[in-house]
C-alpha cells in the first residue's frame, strides 16, 4: 500500500533575510496597545503603481524561476498561537514539510497541554490524524510504510523557539476593541504588539517575521518600526500571508488552497522573503496559487474578502424577510439568483446569520478604517451589514415568542447548536449565545441547550460568560446544558435549530462517516508528484493498515488529567470530550415528536429541514423565509418582522 514520505531529522536553523509572524491566541504578554489607525511612515510603502515584471512582484513565471533556481533554505518555522489557526496550519506544513521543524508556541500552559495529548483544544476534521502522523511519529513496518520521525512540536516556551526560527509566524487573536478610543469597531492590537515586541527582542538577525493574524491595513509598519525600535541597524523582512480558512473546513482549505496571498515590500530583500515562504507551501500548492502583492494590499484583502462574503450573507438574510411576507421561497430565490453566473450560489443560504472570531470583526476593522479615512459613506455601507445580522438573529426569538402565544413563562425551549457553524467547537460569535441571552430573559421554564462537538463545561462557561452565570441552572437560572439529544428535546414546547449540523436534518440515513483523515489530510503519499495533491481515498489509505499500527503512541495523559475525568463523569456520553472519535446518527424526530409537548413547534434558523416531511409527522414548522404547509394555505402570509 501506499506510504507517508518519510521524514529527515530537521537540521540547525539557517536564518533568511525576512521574518513571518502568525498569531492567533495567546495570552497577551503585556498590556501595550498599537495604534489601529492607517497612518504612519511612507518609507515601509512599496510602490503602488502597476509594475512590469521587472520592477514589480513576483508574478507565476518569475516564482517559479525563483523556486527552482535558490529559495532560501526554510529549516525551522515558529508559529505564535496555538488556536484555530496556528494549530491546524502548523500541522498541515509540517506533514507536507517533513524536513522543516515546525514549532507552535503559547503562553497558555492549558491548551499546550491538551495540544501535545489526544484532547486537542480544537476539532477540525481531518485534523487528529494529521497530528498523530506530525506530533507523534512513526515507526518502519515490513512494508512499504517507512518511519517518520516528529517535526511538529507545541511548547510554551516563547523565546527559544522565535531565537531558533528562519520564519516566524504571528497568529494570535486580534479581537474588536471593547473599550477606549475606537472601542466597538477597531481592532485590539494588544496582544499583536506585545508578541511583535517580544519577536524583535528574541528573533535571529535575518529571521522572516510574518503577520498571520488578521491584522488592520498598514500593520507591518508598526511591525517595521517595533523591529527597529529594539534592534537598530538589524535588517528583518516583514511579510503578510494571511489565512483563508474556514472553521469546520480547514484542513481542506489548507489542503486545496485555492490561493495563497504573501504580501511583502517591493524590494530585492522583500522579493527574496517572500520567494522563502513561497517554498514552505509549494511543497504540496501549485506555484499558480500563490499570489504575491504589496504587504498592504495583503492586509486589505483579507478584511476585504471577509467583509464581501458576510455581505451576501446579510444580503440574502434580508430577502428572506421579504419571502416570509410575501409567500415567496427563499431557497428558490436564491436557486435563481445564484444561477446567474456572475453572481453564482456560493453563502446564499439564509438562516439566522454568520458567527465566528472573522466576519464581524473584519467588517468593523474596515469600518473603522473607512472612519479614520474620513469617508463616513463607505463605513455607514458596511456598518449596515452588520446590522442586517443583527436583524437576522432577532427575527428568530420574535418567531419564537409568536408560536408560543408571546410568553415562555413555564415552557421549555430547546437549542440545538451551540457552535456558530457545523462541524467545529469553534462557539466565538455564535448566534446561539444571542438567541440563548434573548430567550433568559423571558422568563422560561427551562433553556436546553445541545451541540455535538462542544462539550457541557464549554457550553455552560461560554454561556455564563456571555449572559451572566445567574441564567445557568446551577445557580438557579433556566439554561440546562446537555449531552442528550433526546434528553434535551424531551418535554419542550418548542425546538430551535441554531446549527446546521447534519445530524439535525430529517431522515433516516446516518451521518456519513467523517474520517479523520479529510480530502488529502494524511498528506502526500510516496511516489507522488510535486504540487500533486493526493485524493480522500488514497490520504484514508495511508493511515489505515500498516502505517496506523506503526503510529508511535499517543502521548500518555497525567493522572489528573481534566478531560480524562470528564470522561469519566459523563455517563451519558462518555467521549463528548473527545468528539474527534465519532459522530452521532441522524436525529430521531419521531422519536422527538412523541416526547415533545403539543402543538410540537420546531424552528428551523438554519434551513436543514424537509419541512412537508416534517408536517407528515406532526410538526408545526417555522424556517427562515421557506413557507410552510400552513402558511402556504393561509395564503397570503402576514407581514411580520
Amino acid at each position: 500500500m501506499a506510504a507517508l514520505t518519510p521524514a529527515t531529522p530537521a537540521t540547525p536553523a539557517t536564518p533568511l533575510q525576512f521574518s513571518g509572524l502568525d498569531a492567533e491566541d495567546i495570552t497577551t504578554l503585556d498590556d501595550s496597545t498599537a495604534p489601529t489607525t492607517p497612518d504612519g511612515s511612507s518609507s515601509f510603502s512599496p510602490n503602488l503603481r502597476p509594475q512590469d515584471d521587472d520592477a514589480g512582484y513576483l508574478n507565476v513565471s518569475s516564482l517559479s524561476a525563483a523556486l527552482a533556481a535558490a529559495a532560501p533554505a526554510v529549516r525551522n518555522v515558529c508559529f505564535i498561537g496555538a488556536g484555530f489557526v496556528g494549530g491546524p496550519t502548523a500541522a498541515v506544513i509540517a506533514l507536507h514539510n517533513p524536513h522543516i521543524r515546525v514549532t507552535v508556541v503559547d503562553k497558555d500552559h492549558t491548551r499546550i497541554r491538551r495540544w501535545n495529548s489526544k484532547h486537542p483544544p480544537i476539532y477540525e476534521p481531518g485534523l487528529n490524524d494529521i497530528l498523530r502522523v506530525v506530533r507523534d511519529g512513526s515507526t518502519a513496518t515490513k512494508g512499504d510504510a517507512a518511519a517518520r520521525q516528529p517535526n511538529l512540536i507545541f511548547t510554551t516556551d516563547v523565546a527559544t523557539c522565535v531565537r531558533e526560527a528562519d520564519v516566524v509566524l504571528i497568529a494570535v487573536n486580534t479581537p474588536t476593541k471593547e473599550r477606549g478610543n475606537g472601542a466597538g469597531s477597531a481592532t485590539d492590537m494588544a496582544a499583536f504588539e506585545a508578541v511583535t515586541a517580544m519577536v524583535a527582542r528574541h528573533a535571529s538577525p535575518g529571521a522572516i517575521i510574518v503577520e498571520k493574524s488578521t491584522v488592520p491595513c498598514r500593520t507591518a509598519q508598526l511591525v517595521q518600526d517595533t523591529l527597529a525600535l529594539h534592534r537598530p541597524g538589524v535588517e528583518f523582512q516583514v511579510l503578510s500571508n494571511p489565512e483563508f480558512l474556514a472553521a469546520g473546513t480547514a484542513i481542506k482549505d489548507l489542503q486545496h488552497a485555492d490561493r495563497i496571498l504573501i504580501g511583502s515590500s517591493n524590494t530585492a530583500a522583500g522579493h527574496k522573503a517572500a520567494t522563502a515562504l513561497a517554498s514552505v507551501y509549494a511543497s504540496w500548492i501549485p506555484t499558480e496559487r500563490i499570489i504575491t502583492t504589496n504587504v498592504f494590499s495583503s492586509e486589505l484583502a483579507k478584511l476585504v474578502a471577509n467583509s464581501m462574503l458576510a455581505q451576501r450573507i446579510s444580503s440574502i438574510n434580508s430577502i428572506a424577510a421579504v419571502c416570509d411576507a410575501t409567500g415567496a421561497d427563499i431557497d428558490e430565490v436564491a436557486r435563481a439568483v445564484g444561477a446567474d453566473p456572475r453572481i453564482g450560489s456560493k453563502f446564499l443560504k439564509a438562516g439566522i446569520g454568520f458567527g465566528g472570531s472573522c466576519f464581524k470583526k473584519d467588517i468593523l476593522s474596515l469600518v473603522y478604517l473607512a472612519e479614520t479615512l474620513v469617508l463616513p459613506e463607505v463605513a455607514q455601507y458596511w456598518r449596515a451589514v452588520v446590522e442586517m445580522n443583527e436583524f437576522a438573529r432577532n427575527r428568530l426569538v420574535t418567531r419564537v415568542l409568536r408560536c408560543l402565544n408571546n410568553t415562555l413563562t413555564g415552557k421549555k425551549v430547546t437549542v440545538l447548536g451551540f457552535a456558530f457553524k457545523k462541524d467545529t467547537n469553534d462557539t466565538r460569535e455564535s448566534p446561539a449565545l444571542d438567541i440563548i441571552h434573548a430567550l433568559a430573559k423571558e422568563n422560561p421554564r427551562e433553556i436546553a441547550v445541545y451541540d455535538p462537538l462542544c462539550t457541557a463545561p464549554q457550553m455552560a462557561e461560554q454561556i455564563g460568560r456571555y449572559a451572566g452565570t445567574d441564567v445557568l441552572k446551577s445557580n438557579g437560572g433556566p439554561v440546562v446544558v446537555y449531552t442528550d439529544v433526546y434528553g434535551a428535546c424531551h418535554g419542550s414546547d418548542a425546538v430551535l435549530i441554531t446549527t446546521e449540523f447534519d445530524e439535525f436534518k430529517n431522515g433516516p440515513a446516518e451521518v456519513e462517516a467523517q474520517l479523520e483523515v479529510s480530502s488529502g489530510a494524511a498528506g502526500k503519499l510516496e511516489g507522488t508528484p510535486d504540487n500533486q495533491v493526493v485524493s480522500a481515498d488514497d490520504s484514508a489509505a495511508a493511515v489505515d493498515g500498516q502505517l496506523a499500527a506503526s503510529l508511535n503512541p499517543v502521548p500518555p495523559c497525567e493522572e489528573d488529567c481534566p478531560e480524562c475525568q470528564a470522561e469519566e463523569d459523563s455517563a451519558a456520553d462518555k467521549k463528548n470530550d473527545e468528539p474527534q472519535s465519532h459522530r452521532k446518527a441522524r436525529l430521531d424526530w419521531t422519536k422527538v415528536y412523541y416526547d415533545m409537548n403539543s402543538p410540537h413547534w420546531v424552528l428551523d434558523g438554519r434551513g436543514v429541514l424537509d419541512i412537508s416531511v416534517m408536517e407528515k409527522l406532526g410538526f408545526r414548522v417555522e424556517s427562515i423565509g421557506r413557507q410552510s404547509g400552513l402558511a402556504r394555505k393561509s395564503f397570503p402570509p402576514k407581514n411580520y418582522r
